[in-house]
């Protein structure tokens, strides 16, 4: 199966998931973008969502997330995730966090877009359905980032402000990091309108690069080039940015899009984790 730019498939008991190679070549991340396929859950859900505050069965979900553990070697319950809220917050996570929102919602850390760690073993994840999951590796410090963008977090430059975080908790060097996009709404699909353009106008001076017209006050957003520039501007270099290129509501029969279902549909996931052999 083929994918898109700087994403390879990888199968697990049957489960595809894609990797972005250059990443996993550094052999300290173990990381996985899931699709829809591979899961036991039913009807919009179908059949492998991640996500569970969306209406699904509550076990499918567990099951789903425990086959999707497997692919990184890990079990469930090394599992982190957050209560995401397109919030610019970034958590510092620690051996005391494992378990988190791996089980139950209401038990994730609240108000949450993006996790950084440096424990092996502690799998950090983030839930999309068309945002942007962003993957920042630091070989040297051997630490991990993941950001969940949708526009309103590129917006507040939640990327940036995870290898900010990164920078300040764990000594990062952006120029000595790697980073990768993953699957999420091209620039094909991503319809915006005034009020998004307006708030790109005031955050970014290079706004018109990332936007062009679609019609009468509609406009389509380039979310990849937002948050690879957003790295490129925290430091880290432009060949160390890979971006996949894999858009979900292209793609809606492989990966699950918030606006190709019209807002009822599960989610996808990105999982890393540091390798306990590091």
């Amino acid at each position: 199966m083929q994918c898109c730019e700087d994403l390879q498939f990888q199968w697990k008991g049957g489960m595809p998931y894609l990797i972005l190679p250059r990443l996993a070549a550094t052999g300290i991340v173990r990381h996985a973008f899931s699709t829809r396929q591979g899961g036991v859950s039913k009807g919009e859900f179908a059949t492998l969502n991640l996500g569970l505050h969306v209406g699904d069965n509550r076990e499918s979900v567990l099951e789903n997330r425990r086959r999707f553990c497997a692919a990184l070697g890990a079990d469930l319950s090394d599992l982190v995730a957050a209560r995401q809220g397109h919030t610019d917050n970034v958590a510092v996570v620690t051996a005391a966090e494992r378990g988190r929102g791996a089980f139950d919602n209401d038990d994730a850390l609240p108000a949450t877009d993006a996790l950084i760690t440096d424990v092996a073993g502690v799998v950090l994840s983030v839930y999309s359905a068309d945002c942007v999951p962003v993957l920042i590796v630091d070989p040297r410090r051997k630490a991990i980032g993941l950001a969940h963008a949708g526009w309103r977090g590129t917006a507040a430059a939640i990327a940036a402000r995870t290898v900010r975080k990164m920078a300040a908790v764990f000594g990062t060097d952006p120029r000595e990091c790697l980073a990768g996009i993953g699957p999420s709404i091209g620039p094909c699909c991503y319809t915006v309108d005034r009020p998004v353009v307006r708030l790109l106008q005031e955050r970014f001076a290079d706004w018109e690069d990332l936007v062009r017209p679609a019609g009468p006050e509609q406009w389509k957003l380039d979310l990849w080039e937002a948050n690879r520039r957003q790295l490129v501007a925290s430091g880290l270099a432009a060949e160390n940015v890979a971006v996949g290129h894999a858009c979900t509501a292209c793609r809606n029969g492989l990966f699950f899009s918030h606006r190709a279902a019209n807002g009822r549909t599960g989610r996808l996931a990105a999982y890393a984790a540091l390798a306990l052999n590091i």
